[in-house]
């Protein structure tokens, strides 16, 4: 019984070795961070207070969006054109909270609800050709693991299983050899991924975000469209007696550990998810 705990003593803290990256994300200075986000909400959903964080330690914080979210409202008199220009203009307000200009979100451009009918090699070489500019230390992205993603959402799926499958690419140059021979671009490895919307089993990394709350609340209430009324009938607004109930609802929501509030993530390294 004894040598079995060693050995699975052994095995567990083997484990924890690998789930510690070698500097703390959100220690990170100066450097570079690609955050893929399905929809123009789900990154400050999941992670604004690291998001916040990152800004504030003087990171280049990179925002790619898939979809312009053109189709998500209950309002009859609302069009695709108009809803995708709202969205725009929420995750350009909701970034601006958190410190992230404008012109640091990439427009993918993608129709709500239709990633999976986007050409798979397309979509790929177009988040590999990212990857290979922008040589990020650290991507942000939806957890391709995450039952919820894997089985009901279509868009955090195949962004998910996107994201992972240029990370292998980005590695081998004989994987879109264009980008090398035309566009100048390099292979480039990616050693640190932070996957978002895990689950509880599966979340090994936890960031404190106390001082960076308040952000990420603000930046949420940003994003109008995405609650009611607006959802059903838009209003460019809110009513201070439901923005208050909004933020009192992130407040008591928001993951918490030892009495702080965290986000979580399952960290992981290169594109075998080690």
């Amino acid at each position: 019984m004894k040598i079995v705990f060693l050995i699975l003593s052994t095995c567990l803290l083997a484990l924890a070795a690998e789930a510690a990256p070698g500097e703390r994300l959100e220690n990170y200075t100066n450097k570079t961070v690609l955050i893929f986000t399905p929809h123009p909400d789900d990154d400050t959903f999941a992670v604004g207070g690291t998001m916040a964080l990152l800004t504030k330690n003087r990171n280049r914080v990179v925002v790619v969006i898939y979809t312009n979210d053109n189709k998500g409202s209950y309002d009859q008199d609302m069009t695709s054109e108009r809803l995708a220009r709202i969205r725009k203009a929420e995750e350009e307000a909701s970034c601006a909270v958190l410190g992230i200009p404008k012109e640091n979100l990439i427009w993918l451009g993608h129709d709500d609800g239709e990633l999976e009918y986007v050409p798979p090699k397309m979509l790929c070489g177009q988040v590999t050709k990212l990857i290979r500019q922008y040589r990020p230390d650290a991507i942000l992205s939806v957890d391709p693991g995450e039952w919820y993603e894997r089985w009901h959402k279509t868009d955090h799926r195949m962004a998910a299983c996107n994201t992972i499958d240029a990370v292998r690419a980005a590695e081998f140059h004989l994987y879109y050899p264009e980008q090398l021979l035309v566009d100048k671009l390099q292979p480039y490895v990616v050693t640190n991924l932070y996957f978002l919307y895990t689950t509880t089993n599966d979340a090994n990394y936890a960031v404190n975000i106390d001082s960076t709350m308040e952000l990420k609340v603000a930046a949420i209430t940003k994003q109008v469209s995405q609650f009611e009324p607006a959802v059903t009938k838009y209003r460019p607004d809110w009513e201070p007696a439901t923005l208050a109930k909004l933020k009192e609802f992130y407040h008591q929501d928001q993951e918490k550990q030892d009495g702080h509030y965290v986000e979580r993530f399952r960290y992981a390294t290169e594109f075998n998810q080690k």
